[in-house]
């Protein structure tokens, strides 16, 4: 007999015997679903029932479920919503006496209880001022008691609701708008509100209300199954947690996906967002039309009356506006025109698609739905005509977005390009990005279309941004694995062989300019060589720079910045001229710049650092000149400690550095005789203003002398802002990168970024006896990953075993 079975037949209606078989439901085989739910809510309704029975109820009364509890939907610790319903002839002490009698046990039990005790005329007023109460008693369902009672309220808040429509529903949009902003969109979230959040179950019940309306109905298909997936992860959620909360946790999510029975927390993942993306595009179908009929209805009167008049009474017909071939405009959504033959026209969903996206327009349910039905398939290689109508639509900005997601909800992106079912709804774990892989590229497109004017061909970015990213629904590096699904999707839309080439090798080095900017030494010539060599041509350099950009303002706002923009663009800038046949200038040969020779004979002068800080604003926009970050220039006489004792300050001053540079300075013969150090730091405040260079010196002297304990202060600090509860991060790890560079080993390191972590990096690295040349830092997110160009003391490259050695000894030491 199965733990449901069992749950079914208790008898006894006490507290105690509910508890027993409640617990057995929940602790049974049965996975999360309708029948578990269900039999949990005809337990609680026996119950309940019994209690309401056992307090000798007056005449007139009944115990009424509403709210999701009112639809039997009870998860294992949802609050249970009644109504103690009367109809005001019962003396109010024994109404009161009843309440009790049913409240209190399940108060003892633990359950979270929403409760109200109210005549139907008090329930009809309550309903009439409050939408969330009226939304819950579209569902009242009698437990026990006058089930005649309960049937007239049903039938008056139900003829309110619907007689009141042209007034409520755009209340009740209102209301679901300001939710999705403050909570979010539940297919893009890491951790989503299963309940709140927009395409979530608060949806999905809100649906229901505006069926009941008869206003308009939301598309049925997908919507049941959309519903059940996500009631199934909130019943697993509420046992993995044993709490009442719908927000699924990234450190939930692995026990959740156990308990649905799914291979991982990626598979729960994508099946959330699958749903969620049912429940939104049924959301956004369904307002559309509710906002259609309520403006034809509220213009019909006087409109019709002079229509009428005008065509001698006959009813004229409705305006259709040609867009495209086979495509009109037809009260303000994109529909086939008559003579549209679908199956006879492979073109005519892209150009639909592109029609609606230049007009800004939604494309009607029903046209996607008779395009996905009946269009023939495009043969491969596409005509032109139908790659020229797919760069439209990926052209025309944010209108692409609803557009795209209007094909993708009707199974046609998928039919254009097999490949994006790997993608289509696939999580991005990293904290940075803030959309799912599909949503992704779509987005980086939206960015692109704005670049589109800094590129030879628009085309090639366009479909580039589409496909950057289409490899991540493979094992291995995404942009190898990319760059071969690129080559074939590209020469199936019908790009010649060199222009598919270009698209491969765009998608396969996307990251490859603002990893370089960001984590190597671009004075190094090694460094602008080989992204030359990468590149190939200046026209695929300029598709990579606006490819860059495009798809970093497409991750989220904390991967592009002016600073990333200008290094990038000083990268572009030396490839470019390696390209087009400019020498690289000889780094060594490099004379120290006046403000540095300034410092450095200060430094030799007074035998101690002397500091200088220089912000200077670069322009990331012409309108928008932004201050990127301030130049810290210390010189002083060269001795060993100088990188940590530097860095320690910093962070101590809560200072973050961007790039760093060490070098050490001959000054000419008749300024002074000795090796002057000059580091060459960029460095940020991570919140409030700069502090006075004098500070800085003051602390970098003690800390050169050993008086200042930098890690003591650092370890203070950390003690003092424990950080939050979350998952534990994974160990640092460093390698020995393959930069090809004549002048230094290029050690890189990755690791959790923390305050000081530059600082306990050059403590490692002092005592492994080694040189520090250069720094780069670079940090997305909560991942730091700095890049460190070292030499033994005589200047020399490392031999490889000894680098190797190094990276091991300077992994162990973070960790």
């Amino acid at each position: 007999m199965t733990s449901i079975e069992v749950s079914e037949k208790t008898e006894d209606s006490g507290p105690g015997g509910y508890a027993a078989a409640r617990l057995l439901l929940l602790q049974g085989k049965e996975r999360p679903g309708p029948p578990r739910r269900a039999a949990l809510a005809r337990l609680t309704d026996d119950w309940l029932a019994g209690l309401f029975a056992a307090a000798a109820p007056p005449r007139g009364t009944a115990l009424v479920a509403v709210g999701g509890y009112g639809r039997a939907e009870l998860s294992p610790r949802s609050d249970l919503d009644l109504v103690l319903l009367h109809d005001g002839t019962a003396d109010k002490a024994a109404v009161a006496a009843l309440a009790d009698r049913i409240w209190y046990p399940v108060w003892d039990l633990g359950l979270a209880l929403d409760h109200s005790v109210r005549t139907p005329a008090e329930a009809r007023s309550t309903a009439a001022e409050d939408l969330k109460a009226h939304l819950g008693l579209l569902d009242a369902r009698t437990l026990a008691g006058d089930a005649g009672l309960v049937a007239a309220l049903r039938t008056t808040v139900l003829a309110d609701w619907r007689n009141q429509a042209p007034k409520r529903l755009p209340e009740l949009d209102a209301l679901c708008r300001e939710r999705a902003e403050r909570v979010g969109e539940l297919q893009y979230l890491l951790e989503p509100d299963l309940k709140e959040a927009r395409g979530g179950l608060r949806d999905a019940q809100v649906l229901r209300a505006v069926a009941a309306s008869w206003v308009a109905d939301a598309p049925r298909e997908g919507l049941d199954t959309a519903r059940r997936r996500l009631l199934d992860a909130r019943d697993a959620l509420h046992l993995a947690t044993g709490r009442a909360t719908d927000r699924l946790a990234l450190q939930e999510q692995d026990a959740v996906a156990a308990e649905l029975g799914l291979l991982d927390a990626d598979t729960l993942l994508r099946e959330v967002y699958e749903a969620a993306r049912t429940i939104s595009y049924a959301t956004d179908v369904t307002w559309r039309e509710v906002n259609r009929v309520l403006k034809a209805r509220s213009a019909r009167p006087a409109r019709l009356r002079t229509l009428l008049s005008r065509n001698g009474g006959t009813k004229p017909p409705v305006e259709r506006t040609p867009l495209a071939e086979g495509v009109v405009e037809m009260d303000g959504e994109v529909v086939l025109a008559r003579s549209a033959r679908p199956e006879r026209d492979p073109a005519l969903p892209l150009r639909a698609a592109a029609a609606a996206a230049q007009s800004a327009l939604p494309i009607s349910l029903h046209a996607v739905r008779r395009l996905a039905a009946a269009a023939k398939p495009l043969p491969v290689p596409w005509p032109a005509e139908a790659r020229e109508e797919l760069v439209t639509l990926l052209g025309a900005g944010e209108a692409t977005v609803p557009v795209w997601e209007a094909l993708e909800a009707e199974g046609l992106i998928t039919q254009l390009l097999p490949d994006w079912e790997r993608v289509r709804c696939r999580p991005q774990r990293n904290p940075v990005h803030t959309w799912t892989v599909d949503r992704h590229l779509v987005e980086t497109a939206v960015r692109a279309s704005s670049l589109t004017r800094r590129v030879g061909r628009p085309d090639l970015l366009l479909v580039a941004a589409l496909l950057h990213d289409i490899g991540k629904g493979w094992p291995g590096d995404h942009s190898v694995a990319g760059e071969t699904i690129a080559r074939d999707l590209a020469a199936r839309i019908g790009f010649d062989r060199t222009d598919t080439a270009v698209i491969a090798t765009v998608v396969r080095h996307h990251l490859l300019l603002v990893e370089t900017a960001t984590r190597r030494d671009l004075d190094d010539p090694a460094t602008v060589k080989a992204v030359a060599t990468a590149v190939g041509t200046l026209g695929t350099l300029e598709l990579l720079h606006a490819l860059t950009e495009a798809d970093a303002l497409a991750t989220g706002p904390a991967a592009w910045s002016s600073w990333r923009a200008s290094l990038v663009a000083d990268l572009v800038k030396r490839v470019a001229g390696v390209l087009a046949g400019a020498p690289l200038p000889d780094p060594e040969a490099a004379a120290p710049s006046a403000e540095q020779e300034r410092l450095a004979i200060e430094a030799l002068r007074t035998g101690e650092p002397v500091l200088s800080l220089r912000t200077e604003p670069v322009v990331a926009e012409p309108e928008e000149p932004e201050p990127v970050g301030v130049e810290l220039l210390i010189a002083l006489p060269d001795r060993p400690g100088v990188l940590p004792a530097a860095a320690g300050v910093l962070a101590l001053h809560r200072l973050t550095v961007r790039a760093a540079d060490l070098r050490a300075v001959e000054l000419p013969s008749g300024l002074g005789s000795g090796s002057v150090l000059v580091l060459d730091w960029r460095v940020a405040a991570e919140y409030g203003s700069l502090p006075e260079a004098a500070r800085l010196r003051a602390d970098l002297v003690r800390a050169l002398d050993g008086s200042l304990d930098i890690p003591a202060r650092l370890a203070e600090r950390e003690a003092a802002y424990p950080r939050r509860r979350g998952l534990t991060a994974p160990p640092p790890r460093v390698t020995v990168a393959a930069a090809d560079s004549r002048l230094a080993t290029v050690i890189e390191v990755r690791a959790q970024d923390a305050p000081g972590l530059l600082h306990r990096i050059g403590r490692a690295l002092e005592g492994a006896a080694v040189r520090v040349r250069s720094a780069h830092v670079s940090t997305l997110g909560a991942n730091a990953v700095d890049t460190l160009y070292v030499t033994r003391p005589d200047g020399s490259l490392l031999p490889d075993e000894e680098a190797i050695d190094l990276a091991r000894a300077l992994e162990e030491a973070l960790r």
